[in-house]
């Protein structure tokens, strides 16, 4: 579920679970033996030397904190690019420098990093850039936006192909089709948008897509910029190429106070450019406490520890339930430090200015990633997702969900399988996930309104949807994180399918009107009754 995707190799043992039943002697003695057997293995920054095609100008550092070399070049060159764009914005401001310095050099240090982090391996990312770009310049507009998406979603597939099932099969890596799968997001909204602005006449497009349309096909290097720019070239986030022309311009900060801010407080702010330094801090201050509750955490709760045989039978189940939880919430913290400090390096840079709040306080969550609070507190499946990888999601509902004719939600959860990668626990998970969200859709319909009649019964209802949420996020996302076919459905068999079979009761037992007839109902019955309001009219006059 994100761009940057460290791999693990699986592991059959693993650290002591702190919930497990009172054992014998015999057990707590071959349990530390395993232990000793864990702690002997060697370092992971041994095991993944080979595997790193990226600079070892930092294999000393990697040795002293026993990491992997390619994660401790992630992080080194992210708080590079975080000091670059501190400078980006301070002596290359839009006001100093004309757009086109600032392209080529946002593009120029991309490249650096993506060759300082994967070697060769970044020769990819060029590939499959120019390979689309070629396709925008040559095909027709008509067709352009189908032909770019095969050509940039199956050259990201036949990488991961490449890489997962001829060189290193779950391997422990910061795998280079983390940034191609940016990349693809990026290129694939950009030929829609060019679609929309030139091909589509403007009663044809939502207002999100009126916003978003292009008019003019960017150049080589507006392109490349876009694409391979410091800022998001390791770990994103995506972003639309407006936005992004607006940052590079300058032109970023008016247009969104007016469209955000109250009549009286924008001619308080319009005059000066906000800064982003509280929004740069306070998630630094994330990153930190995030990085730690992993490191502290992850060997203490490891989600593999869900499938051990000793574990599933002597444990009850609803220990069980807890144990996975915990071990999902445990893993949690790496995605939300990779992220935020991603939208904190954008941000530095000046990127990411979303408006401003009612007390005049700047807003920089344009392009952020992730709500930590709206995940951990969701009370629904959408609720998680919405708050889970947004960028993605806002991806996701431009390029599938708001043109696929034919039962979008499937649609996809598909395309979002096939562009995570090939390992079949992606798919697992998304096939699963379809299920889960109709049913929580289903319940969310038929059942919440009886629990809006007072205050009280609204809490339980949120106590009860809060709890059955996290655990069927947690149900469904394991097979995302055990990768393989076997260890995957040995946890579902082990806990016999049982949500799986819950939610297609509730499927077929509580029907819901899909999204679109339902808002296409709603928008029938606001023109009938407009209709009627006229003919009463009519009739009075």
């Amino acid at each position: 579920m994100t761009a940057y995707q460290p791999r693990r190799r699986s592991s059959s043992s693993s650290s002591v679970f702190i919930i497990a039943p009172a054992e014998g002697r015999g057990a707590r003695r071959g349990k530390e033996t395993a232990r000793k057997d864990y702690a002997q293995r060697p370092s992971m920054a041994t095991q993944t030397t080979a595997s790193c095609t990226g600079s070892t100008l930092l294999q000393p550092l990697s040795d002293m904190i026993n990491l992997p070399l390619d994660q401790v070049n992630f992080v080194a060159c992210q708080v590079f690019a975080l000091l670059m764009a501190v400078w980006f914005r301070i002596y290359l401001h839009p006001s100093k420098t004309s757009p086109f310095i600032r392209h080529v050099v946002a593009t120029l240090l991309g490249f650096y990093l993506a060759l300082f982090c994967f070697g060769w391996y970044s020769l990819h990312f060029l590939v499959q850039s120019g390979l689309s770009y070629g396709v925008m310049v040559f095909s027709g507009l008509e067709h352009m936006h189908r032909y770019c998406f095969i050509v940039t979603l199956g050259y990201l597939i036949l990488c991961q192909i490449t890489r997962v099932y001829v060189f290193d099969y779950g391997m422990y890596s910061a795998d280079f089709t983390g940034p191609m799968m940016v990349i693809t997001q990026k290129i694939t909204s950009m030929v829609f948008e060019i679609r929309d602005g030139l091909c589509k006449r403007e009663s044809q497009l939502t207002s999100s897509q009126k916003y978003l349309a292009i008019s003019k096909m960017p150049s080589l290097l507006e392109y490349l910029s876009y694409n391979c720019n410091f800022m998001g070239i390791l770990a994103g986030p995506t972003c639309s190429y407006k936005d992004y022309s607006s940052f590079i311009e300058g032109t970023c900060y008016q247009p969104r106070h007016r469209q955000h801010a109250n009549g009286g407080e924008n001619g308080k702010h319009q005059q000066s450019e906000p800064s982003p330094k509280n929004a740069v801090i306070s998630k630094l201050c994330t990153c930190a406490v995030s990085l730690g509750a992993y490191l502290s955490l992850c060997k203490v709760l490891p989600v593999e520890y869900a499938i051990n045989d000793d574990f599933v039978s002597s444990t009850p189940f609803h220990l069980q339930v807890v144990y996975l939880y915990l071990s999902m919430l445990a893993l949690r913290p790496k995605y939300y430090f990779v992220w935020t400090l991603a939208d904190a390096i954008n941000n530095a840079a000046g990127f990411g200015f979303s408006g401003y709040n009612k007390d005049g306080s700047p807003q920089w969550d344009l392009i952020s990633n992730v709500r930590i609070l709206g995940i951990e507190l969701a009370t629904s499946f959408k609720m998680f997702i919405d708050n889970w990888n947004i960028q993605t999601g806002h991806w996701l509902k431009r390029v599938c969900y708001e043109r696929c004719p034919i039962n979008p939600t499937a649609a996809t959860f598909m395309l979002s399988a096939m562009w995570h990668g090939v390992y079949p626990g992606y798919y697992l998970t998304f096939i699963t996930g379809t299920t889960m969200t109709l049913a929580a859709r289903a319940i969310r319909h038929n059942i919440r309104p009886y629990f809006l009649v007072s205050d009280s019964l609204k809490r339980i209802y949120d106590v009860i949807t809060w709890a059955g949420t996290q655990v069927a996020i947690s149900y469904t996302v394991l097979p995302f994180v055990l990768l393989a076919v076997g260890p995957s459905l040995k946890f579902y068999m082990s806990w016999y399918f049982c949500l799986h079979l819950v939610a297609l009761l509730v499927v077929l037992a509580l029907p819901v009107k899909s999204r679109r007839r339902q808002a296409k109902e709603e928008q029938d019955s606001l023109h009938s009754s407009t209709d009627n309001n006229c003919n009463q009219k009519d009739k009075a006059t």
